[in-house]
């Protein structure tokens, strides 16, 4: 499955299971980087954050869709010493609730639910960071509700449905060369009319679309270290029932282009130059859309740019964030 599947297990897979036991059993499998944390009642259900330091606020958005944040310990620890950093699990994902149907699962309400979050938390204006996915909801939550937002950072995100359907095509493309086995067992399960979401397929595909993802490979040890699950149940409710193929759901209906040039907060866009799903052709593209935004491209880096040029990477953050 394309969008950060990493070759790790999935959460869900469409089968029904609400238990929030169950999945909480399952992220207490992975390495325990956490810090102490609470719940915060948010729109009806309970989502699970963390925070540290103290200063001003940054809120950091995983990606996925259906990815908890446990991919971002320990990498922006650092930046503690000057900011309050605040982790959290958007619904559906880590310790936060599960829904009972998976067409609960939106993105509209990922944008809500930020900033029922942040009321809940009795934050004023805060500092966003939205990584992949994650980018997609703190465009859509800086447009919805820029009274909120300090300052916005996008980290190898999207702008809309058009590079999200370049994504496939190249991730497809890229694995169809690399591994061509695994792309013919995808294709032979395609023609049997196994949509991508479907648990038969995702048992069976064993394609390893990691490669995809990284500059230096040896960086993916230390994602693994720290990653948990993905839902499979978000991630298929947001993308639609066939994301290796067809970009679906609410996914192909968004276009943040003619907005984003409106946005008067400050912005800081970032990119890594070997990003093969959200890539350069597609990125730097930002620069028309969003004129106004500080771009930078990590010659280093792949999706990653915190784990692979972490030094680069906070620094940067820091001078952004502390501009006046």
């Amino acid at each position: 499955m394309l969008l950060l599947t990493l070759a790790c297990p999935v959460d869900g897979q469409n089968s029904g299971d609400t238990s929030h036991a169950t999945d909480v059993a399952a992220s207490s499998k992975s390495p325990k980087l956490h810090l102490p944390g609470d719940y915060a009642a948010v729109n009806g259900v309970r989502l699970w954050y963390e925070s540290e330091g103290s200063g001003p606020p940054l809120v950091l958005i995983a990606g996925g869709p259906g990815f908890s944040h446990s991919y971002f310990h320990p990498h922006f620890s650092v930046l503690a010493t000057s900011f309050r950093v605040i982790y959290y699990d958007a619904f559906g994902t880590g310790k936060s609730d599960r829904a009972h149907d998976r067409h609960e699962y939106a993105f509209a309400r990922d944008v809500e639910n930020l900033e029922g979050l942040r009321k809940a938390l009795g934050l004023e204006k805060i500092n966003v960071l939205g990584h992949s996915y994650g980018g997609m909801v703190a465009q859509a939550y800086a447009l919805r509700y820029p009274e909120s937002v300090q300052k916005v950072i996008l980290v190898d995100s999207s702008w809309g449905a058009e590079m999200s359907r370049a994504l496939i095509d190249n991730s497809n493309y890229e694995i169809r060369n690399q591994y061509p086995e695994s792309f013919e067992k995808r294709m032979k399960m395609h023609e049997r009319g196994l949509l991508s979401c479907s648990e038969e397929y995702q048992k069976a595909d064993d394609a390893d679309e990691t490669f995809l993802l990284f500059y230096n490979m040896s960086a993916s040890e230390k994602l693994g270290q720290s990653v948990e699950p993905l839902n499979a149940d978000v991630f298929c409710a947001i993308n639609g029932d066939d994301p290796d193929f067809v970009e679906g759901g609410e996914m192909a209906k968004l276009d943040f282009r003619p907005q984003l040039k409106d946005l008067r907060m400050p912005m800081l866009i970032m990119a890594g130059r070997f990003d093969r799903i959200l890539f350069p052709r597609y990125q730097v593209k930002f620069k028309s859309y969003a004129p106004q935004a500080q771009f930078v491209m990590f010659e280093k880096s792949g999706h990653f740019p915190f784990i692979e040029e972490p030094e680069n990477f906070t620094r940067i953050v820091k001078e952004f964030l502390q501009k006046k």
